[in-house]
């Protein structure tokens, strides 16, 4: 079984063989591969377990199936100057391609050509910001360089990465010298690191979002874990108090109090001064401010009356629970009072029920026969019933009036 080898080309290319030999060649050696329609010149990048290991992971890799090609032999000196010369070569046809493109009109750029070793291909790359029709223009080129034409469209990423560069840190740019995949990169990694988002300072010379922006991006995400979101309300020994901001590399979290006061304190302290203030309230202890408890219970009163009640029955309820009161143990507190003691507000007529009326409910009071009836809501449910009858019973009786009308104008006409 071969043994399979990494080999790199032009523009930092990289593409798996297969090598049939005893022993793998050494890095960085010259050798000719088997290549479309022909053969290439490249030279050794991995081989071992590195190259079975970059195989598997890479975006150019085969992953467990061997490679479809082989590595045919090493390269000679002779091989090694003719991939020499195939270097000014290059440029030369891809100044004299550009030409053709202005002259067909085409909105692309073209970013780099290459020949293949023994110039049965030559392939050009080139970036668009939307889709080219270039059959034209491989029609003229292969007319012009006598040869097969292969033209690749590219993203701004992989242009970079075949031009290389220096970035602003001083060093060559990482996908041209090590990094093995262009990962897509977010602005929600510059977020999560709390970048500037100002795309002037986090981008690179391509254009897009730096690619070291990914190589920090889960350490932050996992030391942030620690820390309390900010803008969070915390209970604290001294109350409720916001975070402010979170420095995950000494550990430290501003906070601020609602009076605007302000402090730095460890997330160790932190984190044993809010297990004190759970403790405490687990024993009972009222740690946050709570709003003061009014003294008047929530309990169903059939009446819209409010009953003064003296300061000794005021008493006498604050010795009790006072959490849920129903009227059968405030009438065991409360005296009956007189009914002039009660007062009822101004209330709506919809509102007002039969408050005057005897406590029997079978006694009746007359009321003149011209006078409407009040009924008493019962609900909302019982409201919209009672509105939907009393709709009726007014379309009942405005009918005949209506056809009335209708009889009058008969009678006109």
């Amino acid at each position: 079984m071969g043994h399979l080898i990494e080999v790199a080309f032009r523009g930092n290319r990289k593409e798996f063989f297969t090598w049939d030999g005893e022993t793998p060649p050494p890095l960085q050696a010259g050798v000719i591969v088997d290549a479309d329609r022909g053969e290439d010149f490249g030279r050794v990048h991995a081989t071992g377990e590195l190259a079975e290991v970059r195989c598997k992971g890479c975006a150019h890799g085969c992953g467990t199936t061997p490679p479809p090609r082989k590595a045919l032999r090493l390269a000679t000196k002779e091989d090694a100057r003719l991939d020499y010369e195939l270097t000014a070569e290059n440029e030369l046809a891809r100044r004299r391609s550009m030409e053709r493109v202005k002259a067909n009109g085409l909105v692309m750029k073209l970013t780099d050509a290459e020949w293949q070793w023994d110039r049965r291909k030559l392939t050009l790359f080139f970036t668009a910001e939307k889709r080219v029709d270039f059959r034209g223009l491989v029609r003229d080129l292969a007319a012009l360089f006598k040869t097969r034409i292969e033209l690749k469209q590219i993203g701004v990423r992989d242009e970079a990465k075949r031009l290389g560069g220096v970035g602003r840190c001083g060093r060559e740019y990482c996908s041209a010298s090590w990094l093995p995949d262009l990962r897509p990169v977010n602005l929600g990694v510059a977020k999560d690191q709390k970048l500037s988002l100002n795309p002037q300072q986090i981008s690179g010379a391509c254009g897009r979002l730096m690619c070291c922006l990914r190589y920090e991006h889960e350490f932050y995400v996992q030391s942030r874990r620690k820390f309390p979101k900010e803008g969070k309300i915390l209970l604290t020994s001294r109350g409720e108090e916001k975070v402010i901001t979170c420095d995950i590399f000494h550990e430290r979290i501003t906070l601020r109090t609602a009076e605007g006061d302000s402090r730095v304190i460890p997330l160790a302290e932190l984190k044993a001064e809010m297990a004190a203030g759970e403790q405490a309230s687990g024993d009972g202890m009222i740690v946050a401010s709570e709003p003061e408890f009014a003294h008047t219970a929530e309990y169903a009163v059939e009446s819209a009356s409010v009953v003064e009640i003296d300061t000794q029955t005021m008493s006498m309820l604050d010795t009790m629970e006072f959490e849920a009161f129903t009227v059968a143990q405030v009438a065991q507190v409360v005296p009956p009072v007189e009914p002039a003691a009660v007062v009822v507000p101004e209330a709506s007529a919809d509102m007002v029920a039969s408050e005057t009326a005897p406590a029997d409910a079978g006694a009746t009071a007359e009321e003149p026969s011209d006078a409407p009836k009040r009924k008493r809501r019962r609900g909302r449910r019982g409201g919209r019933r009672l509105r939907a009858a009393e709709e009726r019973s007014k379309a009942e009786d405005g009918a005949p009036d209506d056809d009335e009308g209708d009889d009058s104008d008969e009678a006109d006409d």
